[in-house]
């Protein structure tokens, strides 16, 4: 397998070799932010937007200056989606297992074997770095001459190693793996993997004129209208976001809110709402929109964006299975409670923070607020289910069982013309099942969708 490198500055030629005693050393303030969360993503399970977060954070990262965000964003980002391919290398190099009593050597390995191989750093920085944090842990300062040989010959073989094969596959935990082989297939899950090896470009939602956007900021249209682009940097200094003309949505995030049909002047409630993608859809589409969600806090950014996008919303804070509605709906958007393991193009944290028991449980919750919000239906209205989840428990499976054993729902198949076209996005059946390798109607290297599972009923 060949190594995708992402360029990231490293030192200046003619820079001074080093400070002087006592001096902060460049980039170690980066890196250790990065083994740290790294430590924090793999082991206690904490999703990596949280540690990322700029306020509430990792406080290590909050203190870093831009350019060295950056970094470690690079850092992990190639840690976490190449984690599999990095632990059957450093295997392969290590004589015998590092003892768990070792500290933070394996994550100090991985972090900087992340460097080496997939960004474009010098692999004296990284050893250095690395040997130098392996010393400053109490308990992993006896390891830093294993530290120390095991990156310099990684160094010296790394072309070789990075064309044998991986044990399992390169992005995903065992578990996961034979999961997705069992439901995809082989092929497939090669695709899947290929797509998720690198980082995706940035979709947009509009209101209104997505060739025109597209044309105004350089990028291309593509599923059912939204935007990609593949310009990086803070979207709130792009063209139109002040004058809220867009929002950032996933294209195949987008493609749920499309199954609803006409929704001008019809009463539709969006469950799960936050962070608000979905309610501005609605909402621009004409609807007279409720956004609900259990989190005050996230509904917080629901009402930060519809502000700025100029659209409006009632925004209620409850839960589906103790809120009761004034009056039926016309239609229904829940986006259920998923494991997420269809996002990992954007959060390759997700396959090492979720374990399989997270799937049941997460699958038991979503037929119970299934069942309940149904009923909110006027007769002839319609509900759109959906998760970001690539488990079928969580999407084909979920759906089977609830009209086997909830009388009055029809389902409703999804057309390709009602998502741009997209024909092998939709199942035999008539469900929504996008992939990370569908295209979504761009071509590689911009292609690619996160995993989404969509099915329509219909209230008889």
């Amino acid at each position: 397998m060949g190594a995708t490198r992402t360029p990231v500055r490293g030192p200046a030629k003619g820079a001074a070799k080093g400070p002087g005693p006592g001096a902060p050393v460049p980039g170690m303030a980066a890196r250790r932010t990065a083994v740290d969360v790294l430590g924090n993503i793999v082991h206690k399970h904490r999703p990596l937007d949280l540690e990322l977060d700029p306020s509430g954070g990792h406080p290590g990262f909050r203190a870093l200056e831009p350019k060295d965000r950056s970094l470690v964003r690079a850092i992990l980002g190639a840690a976490l989606r190449r984690r599999s391919q990095i632990e059957s290398i450093l295997q392969k190099l290590l004589d015998r297992p590092v003892p768990e009593k070792s500290g933070r050597v394996m994550d100090i390995l991985h972090v900087a074997a992340a460097q080496m191989l997939f960004l474009d750093i010098p692999d004296r920085a990284a050893v250095s770095l690395a040997v130098d944090m392996a010393s400053a842990d109490k308990r992993a300062r006896l390891y830093k001459g294993l530290v120390n040989g095991v990156l310099r010959r990684l160094g010296r073989e790394k072309d070789t190693l990075l064309a044998e094969p991986v044990a399992g596959a390169a992005g995903l935990p065992l578990w996961l793996a034979t999961r997705w082989t069992e439901t995809y297939g082989e092929a497939r899950l090669g695709q899947i993997l290929a797509a998720q090896a690198s980082e995706p470009a940035l979709d947009l939602s509009v209101k209104a004129d997505a060739a025109g956007w597209a044309e105004r900021l350089g990028g291309r249209v593509v599923a059912a209208g939204s935007v990609r682009l593949q310009r990086k940097g803070a979207v709130d200094e792009f063209d139109g976001f002040d004058e809220g003309g867009w929002w950032v949505q996933d294209a195949a995030a987008a493609l749920p809110a499309r199954l609803l049909g006409d929704l001008a002047g019809k009463r539709v409630i969006d469950l799960c709402a936050a962070p608000g993608g979905k309610t501005a859809q609605l909402a621009a589409a004409g609807a007279d929109v409720t956004a609900l969600d259990i989190s005050e806090k996230r509904l917080g950014r629901v009402r930060e964006n519809l502000t700025r996008l100029g659209l409006s919303a009632e925004v209620v804070a409850a839960d589906i299975r103790a809120y009761t509605p004034e009056m039926p709906f016309d239609a229904i958007l829940l986006d259920a409670p998923c494991s997420a393991t269809g996002t990992m193009r954007r959060h390759p944290d997700v396959a090492w923070t979720k374990r399989p028991s997270d799937i049941v449980t997460l699958a038991a919750l979503q037929a119970e607020l299934l069942r309940r919000s149904a009923g909110w239906l006027k007769p002839g209205g319609v509900i759109v289910f959906c998760t970001c989840s690539m488990e079928p428990e969580e999407g084909e499976l979920q759906i089977a069982s609830f009209l086997a054993e909830v009388p009055g729902y029809e389902l409703v198949p999804v057309l390709p013309e009602e998502i741009g076209g997209l024909a092998e996005c939709i199942t035999p059946v008539g469900y929504l099942r996008t992939l990370p390798c569908h295209f979504g109607g761009g071509e590689a290297p911009d292609g690619g969708l996160d995993g989404f599972f969509a099915a329509r009923l219909r209230r008889l």
